[in-house]
């Protein structure tokens, strides 16, 4: 009768090392895991009021430039950025929410380890003194040869018993693991909102001031704004002819070798939302190239506040704002990334510069905030793909309006079609 309390005692161990821990963590699992429903339900309808908005705005683009169209656009994007702060904060709620759940669930995995592990060594202690001391105590003890093969089959299956909960052991740890790695990516990505949040109120900051200087400068009147646009039209085109043909100059060497050939997907998108409006250059011959009074770049449709991506592993090195020099109607406030493949891009006309210099970034970082500054028809992203032994970052003290703005100036040849190292489309 001995052996079989002993069996019995040990498979108790066994079986019911870890419920008591699954008993007391279960109402608080309920807890959260309702919460971030309410979270996600939450984020659902702001992001359908976000699409509506982005629907007015792309309508009220399409409208004529007025002065009316003009405040109509910033009244509906100052909408849509407060509306997406609003879903951040609920992305940032249900993020924070989404890590406790998860150091819940690794505590208890871990309390889980830590008794099986416990009852498992005493089982193997326990197994090992009936195999040292007690065989033959318990031949002599029996009265018949089967009762003896039954205590034996118990003996056994203490120790398959013993296996199965070494296996079970072993998935705990795997699976601990597994939420170790998604709570490290909970964190990264609660980082990412809290910066995207900072970075959006700045974008409603700029929204706001901007339709103030608007106001001002015309002083509420069409025909002043329709004098200011054709002003701003005259001096851009001046500036273009400047920086061409001062970048027409440079003879800076740029090895061939030394930039990777046009290839699809060589750079990531930029936006989560892609909507190409103006394209690179014109093609001469059979390639693509930026001549006298083409685009040196790639413009890309984005309401003022969206975010802006890097589109490959780098380093920033320079960021400033032209608009600081009146007269001066070049990138607005830009950054440029030198890549570890030796191109180098820059990201123009953003609301908000989330980066410094120096700063190393990783692909899809935030760079900053589209917007509208420096000389724009309107809210968009403008990016240059450049061969960086092509590009210097320096005052253009050539130009009339911009002799003190430091900017990226480059030898022509050095631009290339970011079309070509972008994914297909």
């Amino acid at each position: 009768m001995r052996w079989k309390n002993y069996y019995f005692i040990l498979f108790v161990v066994l079986f019911t090392a870890n419920n008591t821990i699954f008993s007391q963590t279960a109402t608080t699992t309920n807890v959260l895991k309702n919460k971030i429903e309410e979270r996600t339900n939450q984020i659902k309808q702001l992001e359908t009021e976000i699409k509506q908005y982005n629907g007015e705005v792309d309508n009220a683009n399409k409208e004529a430039k007025t002065l009316e169209s003009t405040i109509k656009i910033l009244d509906l994007t100052k909408k849509k950025i407060t509306t997406d702060i609003n879903l951040t904060e609920s992305k940032i709620s249900k993020t924070s929410l989404t890590i406790e759940q998860l150091d819940n669930e690794i505590d208890v995995t871990l309390e889980n380890i830590d008794v099986n592990k416990k009852a498992i060594i005493n089982a193997l202690k326990n197994t090992q003194s009936l195999d040292d001391s007690s065989f033959i105590s318990m031949v002599l003890t029996k009265k018949s040869l089967g009762e003896m093969w039954s205590d034996f089959d118990d003996v056994q299956r203490i120790r398959d018993a013993i296996r199965d909960k070494t296996l079970a052991l072993l998935q705990m740890k795997k699976t601990m693991e597994e939420k170790q790695g998604a709570l490290k990516g909970e964190k990264n990505n609660l980082q990412t909102l809290k910066q995207d949040l900072s970075g959006k109120k700045k974008a409603v900051e700029y929204t706001t001031k901007e339709k103030a200087n608007i106001l001002s400068e015309t002083k509420n009147k069409e025909q002043t704004f329709k004098v200011l646009v054709k002003t701003k039209e005259q001096q851009k085109a001046q500036f273009e002819k400047e920086v061409f043909e001062y970048e027409s100059q440079l003879r800076y060497l740029i090895d061939p070798n030394s930039y990777p050939k046009g290839k699809s997907s060589i750079l990531s998108w930029p936006l989560d939302r892609v909507i190409i409006t103006q394209k690179f250059g014109r093609t001469v011959g059979a390639e693509k190239l930026y001549a006298s009074g083409s685009h040196n770049g790639v413009d890309f449709g984005a309401s003022v506040g969206t975010r802006v991506k890097n589109v490959l592993d780098g380093e920033v090195v320079g960021t400033g704002d032209t608009d600081i020099y009146r007269g001066c109607y070049s990138f607005g406030k830009w950054v440029m990334v030198k890549h570890d493949n030796g191109l180098s891009t820059i990201y123009g006309h953003l609301s908000v510069i989330s980066v410094s210099k120096g700063q190393r970034l990783n692909t899809s970082d935030t760079i900053g905030f589209s917007g509208n500054t420096g000389y724009s028809t309107g809210p968009h992203l403008h990016i240059s793909v450049y061969a960086t032994q092509g590009v210097r970052i320096e005052k253009f003290v050539n130009s009339r309006g911009c002799k003190e703005a430091v900017l990226p100036l480059a030898d022509i040849r050095a631009y290339l079609d970011p079309l070509a190292y972008f994914p297909s489309i």
